[in-house]
């Protein structure tokens, strides 16, 4: 009998399918979730109740204007290990009532390698005792803690965790700092590393991508290409980019604190940024035959689109089909699609996370 997870999948491949028919893509290539524990991140309200507190969502009514509180006691959909550590948790923060006061939001940030943050959210000033007592607790519990309140943010151990990722029989080491953008299946995320680096094949010019954020993909697709210039133009993800390529030891990504529209304008001589000199970057010492892009949900702006026209290929993954498929209108004009893949990041949801390779008519 069909899982009601394959039935839904099964609805995303017949949209996107249909979808794209216009452009003749290849057959579709689909890279299924598991069907629990797959969620490496969750936050949850702590709803308090007389004396007791629990973990806590939300569910709209159907006229979408009030929201009805749902008891968690176990959340099937998130890693084991946050299952795992729920009940310890609340245990724990209910028998010390200097953690428990005014907490507001609880969020967990795991690892397929074993490690996690919890993330405490208060209406209220943190002082010595909270720090104190959530040292105690992270010793306990063998987690690092980030306490926040207005104004404050206290870590307690690490304000990231180390993920561990295989590659195409490699070994891929990522920091994760808390409140940043990380892909939240860890799982489906190797098959998405996998398949960007099959479909890059080998090549001895060089890469050039786009939002790179902490250098998900830059690392393996380092590689299959002589050199890498990954953009980025959030501070903290360009941090981790660089922390991240150091400690596995690559040598050949510079990182590029710019946005894609900033690079299109340095590209084509039309502006001088001082962050390229300041991090040494002459952007006339690549030869790049492929670009790889991994753009917001909003997609990319005309100007880079008209950039990207004059790569042989382009490797995009998508995680919005309706702003790919605009983009499309664009690029089809000078490529074609020779793969096309759907990757189910979000199962029990409608977002699809898909790819394509497109390579110059």
């Amino acid at each position: 009998m069909t899982s009601p997870y394959q039935r839904q999948l099964q609805e995303k491949i017949d949209r996107i399918s249909a979808q794209f028919a216009a452009y003749n893509p290849p057959a579709l290539q689909v890279f299924e979730s598991p069907e629990q524990h797959y969620r490496m991140r969750a936050e949850f309200r702590i709803w308090h109740i007389e004396n007791d507190l629990f973990y806590a969502m939300f569910e709209r009514s159907a006229e979408g204007k009030q929201k009805k509180v749902i008891r968690v006691d176990e959340f099937p959909i998130a890693d084991q290990g946050i299952n795992s550590l729920m009940p310890k948790l609340l245990a724990a923060i209910k028998a010390v009532p200097v953690l428990a006061e005014r907490l507001f939001e609880v969020g967990f940030l795991a690892t397929l390698s074993g490690e996690m943050l919890v993330s405490f959210i208060y209406h209220r000033k943190l002082d010595l005792d909270w720090e104190q007592a959530a040292r105690a607790l992270g010793e306990q519990l063998d987690i690092s803690i980030i306490g926040r309140s207005r104004g404050q943010k206290l870590v307690v151990g690490n304000d990231f965790v180390v993920e561990k990722l295989n590659v195409q029989g490699r070994e891929f080491v990522y920091k994760q700092v808390e409140g940043s953008f990380t892909q939240p299946n860890a799982q489906v995320c190797q098959h998405m590393l996998d398949w960007a680096c099959s479909v890059a094949g080998r090549s001895d010019k060089d890469l050039l991508e786009l939002y790179c954020g902490n250098g998900n993909f830059s690392l393996p697709l380092s590689l299959r290409f002589s050199k890498v210039l990954a953009t980025e133009l959030a501070k903290s993800s360009v941090h981790a980019a660089e922390w991240n390529i150091e400690q596995n030891q690559i040598d050949n990504i510079q990182v590029a604190r710019l946005s894609a529209e900033e690079f299109t304008q340095a590209y084509h001589g039309e502006r001088e940024f001082r962050r390229l000199q300041e991090a040494r970057i002459d952007l006339k010492t690549y030869d790049f035959d492929t670009v790889f892009v991994d753009p917001p949900r909003a997609g990319i702006d005309d100007d880079t689109l008209k950039l990207l026209q004059g790569f042989e290929r382009i490797i995009y993954i998508s995680c919005n089909p309706d702003t790919l498929h605009d983009n499309l209108t664009t690029l089809s004009q000078t490529h074609r699609i020779t793969q096309f893949a759907l990757f189910d990041q979000f199962p029990y949801t409608h977002h699809i996370e898909s790819g394509v390779l497109l390579e110059k008519i």
